[in-house]
C-alpha cells in the first residue's frame, strides 16, 4: 500500500519502533452505529473531539481506501487467504470494493499480492497493483523502501475483476496508482535502482512520461487534483532514510508535465499520505503526536496550521475525502500487530466539497 500492504510507508515500521499505543482488540472493535440525526448536526471538531466515525461493517482487515465517483463504493486492498503470505506468513491483501456501509463486496483479483487501487471516474474500470504474474519472484516488503516487490505490475479491469488487462511489462515496482478526474492519464510510483519517482500513462498503457528526475527525494503517492492536470504528492529522502525517530516528509503539487513544483509542507514532521480535497484547496495528511500517535490532519495548500482530525490512542493514517466532500475513509489500528480497519467519518461540516 500507500498501503495496508503499504507501499507508502516507506518508513512506517521503522517509526512505529517508538509506538507504544493502545493494543488491545477491544479497542479495535466496531464503535456504535452513529444516528442520521447526529450525522446531520456534525460539527467542526474540538480539541480533543473527533466527528462521527464509524468502521465499515462486513468486511476482513481492509486499509488504504478510496472512493469511486458516487461517493458510496470503496475500493481497497483487503486481507484475504488465497493471497500470497509475507515471509512472516501473514496473509496478504487482494483488491475489494464494497460500500461504506459494508454493502456489495466483490473480490476483484484472486491470487498474488495487491496493494494501490483505485476508480476510473466512469466507475466503469478499476486500475490495480498487484504481483499475480510474478508470483515466482521474491515476495519483498511493501512496508520497506529498500525491499519493494519487483513483481508489482498495474492492471485495470472491469468492476467484477473480468476483462484484465496488464499495463506494465518490466521488473520494476509501480505503484500507488491512481487516474485523473477527465479519465485521461494514470499516474504511478515507478521505482528503478533504489530511485522513486511520478510517472504517467494513458489507460491503455502507452504513452509513458517521468514526472519527476531526482537522486535524493523519494515521490509517491500521486493524486490528481481537479484540473487533471495538478498532482499532489509525498516525499521524504533517501538520505534520511533508516535515521532514528520518524523519517520527515513533505508535501508538494506538481504540473504533470513536471513544471510548477510547489511545496506545502515546511515542518519535520512525517508530513505523510496527503489526500487533496475535492475544493482543490485543502487536503488531509498524517502525522505522529507525542511520539507514537498517528493522526490525520486537514492541511490548507494556502497556509496556516493544520487542523487535527483524529484523536485515538492508536494508529489512524491513509486518508482520502469522498468526491463531493462530505466523508472520509480512513484506516485505524489499535497498535503495532493489530489489524487494520477501515472506518469512515463525517466530514461534511468541514465545507471542504467542490467549488462552483
Amino acid at each position: 500500500m500507500r498501503p495496508l500492504t503499504l507501499p507508502l510507508l516507506a518508513a512506517l515500521w521503522a517509526a512505529m519502533a517508538v509506538f507504544t499505543g493502545c493494543s488491545t482488540e477491544e479497542n479495535a472493535t466496531e464503535p456504535p452505529a452513529v444516528s442520521e440525526e447526529t450525522l446531520a448536526t456534525a460539527t467542526k471538531p474540538a480539541a480533543g473531539r473527533e466527528l462521527p466515525t464509524y468502521r465499515i461493517p462486513n468486511i476482513p482487515p481492509a486499509g488504504e481506501a478510496y472512493y469511486a465517483p458516487d461517493s458510496l463504493h470503496l475500493i481497497a486492498q483487503t486481507k484475504d487467504p488465497d493471497a500470497v503470505k509475507f515471509k512472516d506468513g501473514r496473509d496478504g491483501n487482494l483488491t475489494y470494493t464494497f460500500t461504506d456501509k459494508g454493502e456489495n463486496i466483490r473480490r476483484i483479483n484472486d491470487r498474488g499480492q495487491d496493494a494501490c487501487s483505485y476508480f476510473f471516474p466512469d466507475q466503469q474500470r478499476l486500475v490495480w497493483t498487484s504481483t499475480r504474474d510474478n508470483m515466482d519472484m521474491d515476495v519483498g516488503d511493501w512496508s520497506e523502501v529498500t525491499e519493494y516487490p519487483r513483481g508489482a505490475e498495474l492492471y485495470i479491469s472491469d468492476l467484477d475483476g473480468g476483462n484484465v488487462v496488464r499495463l506494465t511489462h518490466n521488473e520494476y515496482y509501480e505503484a500507488e496508482v491512481s487516474v485523473s478526474p477527465d479519465g485521461q492519464w494514470i499516474v504511478f510510483g515507478r521505482q528503478i535502482d533504489g530511485k522513486d519517482d511520478l510517472w504517467r500513462m494513458r489507460p491503455d498503457g502507452t504513452d509513458e512520461q517521468q514526472i519527476t528526475f531526482t537522486d535524493d527525494w523519494q515521490e509517491g503517492a500521486p493524486f490528481y487534483l481537479s484540473d487533471s492536470e495538478t498532482i499532489m504528492f509525498r516525499a521524504p529522502k533517501r538520505s534520511e532514510h533508516g535515521q532514528p525517530g520518524q523519517t520527515p516528509m513533505t508535501v508538494f503539487t506538481i504540473k504533470h508535465d513536471g513544471t510548477e513544483l510547489t511545496q506545502h509542507t515546511f515542518t519535520d514532521d512525517m508530513n505523510w499520505a496527503p489526500y487533496p480535497a475535492p475544493d482543490d484547496r485543502h487536503y488531509v495528511f498524517v502525522r505522529i503526536v507525542d511520539g507514537y500517535n498517528w493522526e490525520i490532519f486537514l492541511g490548507d495548500m494556502q497556509g496556516g496550521d493544520p487542523v487535527r482530525l483524529t484523536y485515538y490512542d492508536g494508529w489512524d493514517g491513509l486518508p482520502s475525502v469522498s468526491p463531493d466532500g462530505t466523508k472520509m475513509a480512513f484506516t485505524r489500528s489499535a497498535g503495532r500487530g493489530e489489524p487494520f480497519y477501515t472506518y469512515i467519518m463525517d466530514v461534511s461540516s468541514l465545507n471542504i466539497g467542490p467549488r462552483s
